[in-house]
């Protein structure tokens, strides 16, 4: 059987190859998301059976357990899964873009420049009735905002004579470690009961998440996964490096600054919405690169389904291992993630 298969539409106007191990892949995944999302949506103090949620879900079953699925439930996991899948395409795009296999959007400091400016939103925006004076709906914004100055920042400062990935990461660092600096400034100067909410938002966590958290990050998500597998093929071509790509007729710059301001809005909405979960964007794409080819068109897929198996597991491992304490997702991540990142170091130690 072919590996791969040409597809042709509108009388050969659109041609592309169709990797069918990859496709295979993505359908397992696919699954694999499914039965996760059940399965997490079934799990809680009151535990109901998948069927019981599968019918709740068509809008079928007991009244009760409709109440539970649809309205306590439901937009948690779907957080979790829309997070998940947006950190684990960032960071595939960063990898790819970098060519680096340690490149994340932790360690770029885009994640902790979204931080900063959420945690001056809900500081500048609360009362002392710990209750919001504006809507939510800016909390996005002011993520998008953060993580867009400090990406701009990052790319500015590794400016010299066009962007190269070593620079970009060796800046991206350092502007990291400010971030935490500022975070933690920030924290002291503003109201007391807001430091232990700010610390666990900081770990990550979706235990606040509401359908209207969904309605306003699912959009938001599916928009910059669409816009990032349309550029995808970019990111093969720069994996051969700035000379051939430039000698293919490849714009290695225009298209980095854009893979850049994409995998900078995939991470925005997700620490808007299910805060600094980290490690998520390091070891989904590393999974993937295992199950399919390096070929984006089918690594940023995987890893996005990997990302959401991920954060929707670390989430329901928070709500039931340690019941009726709920520990946020962005601790199980990091157990996992910390290890697994000093594993990649020593593995690429004489790389």
């Amino acid at each position: 059987m072919k590996k791969n298969k040409t597809i042709r539409l509108l009388n050969e106007k659109i041609s592309f190859l169709l990797d069918q191990r990859a496709v295979t892949v993505c359908v397992f995944l696919f699954l694999a998301v499914s039965v996760v999302l059940v399965t997490s949506t079934a799990m809680g103090e009151m535990k109901i059976h998948p069927l019981n949620v599968v019918k709740a879900l068509i809008g079928g079953g007991e009244e009760s357990d409709r109440l539970v699925v649809t309205m306590f439930r439901l937009p948690r996991v779907l957080v979790a899964l829309l997070a998940g899948m947006a950190l684990a395409a960032a960071g595939a795009i960063l990898q790819g873009m970098i060519r680096n296999p340690l490149a994340s959007p932790d360690m770029l400091g885009i994640t902790g420049g979204a931080s900063v400016f959420v945690i001056m939103f809900l500081a500048i925006f609360s009362d002392n009735n710990h209750s919001l004076t504006v809507s939510i709906q800016w909390l996005p914004l002011a993520a998008f905002i953060g993580a867009t100055v400090i990406a701009f920042l990052v790319y500015l400062l590794a400016w010299k004579d066009g962007v190269t990935p070593i620079r970009l990461v060796l800046i991206g660092i350092g502007i990291m470690s400010l971030m935490k600096a500022l975070t933690t400034f920030m924290m002291v100067l503003g109201p007391i009961y807001q430091t232990s909410q700010a610390n666990i938002w900081i770990i990550g966590t979706v235990s606040g998440a509401t359908w209207q958290s969904v309605a306003m990050l699912a959009p938001w998500t599916l928009l910059f996964l669409l816009l990032a597998f349309v550029f995808a093929r970019n990111i093969n071509v720069q994996e051969l490096g700035d000379d051939v790509a430039t000698g293919l007729g490849e714009h290695v710059q225009k298209n980095r600054f854009i893979l850049l301001l994409l995998s900078t809005g995939l991470i925005a909405g997700a620490v808007a919405f299910a805060g600094g979960i980290g490690f998520v964007g390091l070891m989904a794409p590393h999974m993937a690169r295992r199950l399919v080819s390096p070929a984006f068109s089918a690594l940023l897929p995987a890893s996005a389904f990997l990302g959401g198996i991920m954060v929707m597991t670390a989430d329901l491992a928070g709500r039931m291992l340690f019941s009726p304490l709920e520990i946020p997702a962005g601790v199980f991540t990091a157990a996992i993630g910390a290890p697994y990142f000093i594993y990649l170091l020593y593995k690429t130690r004489s790389a």
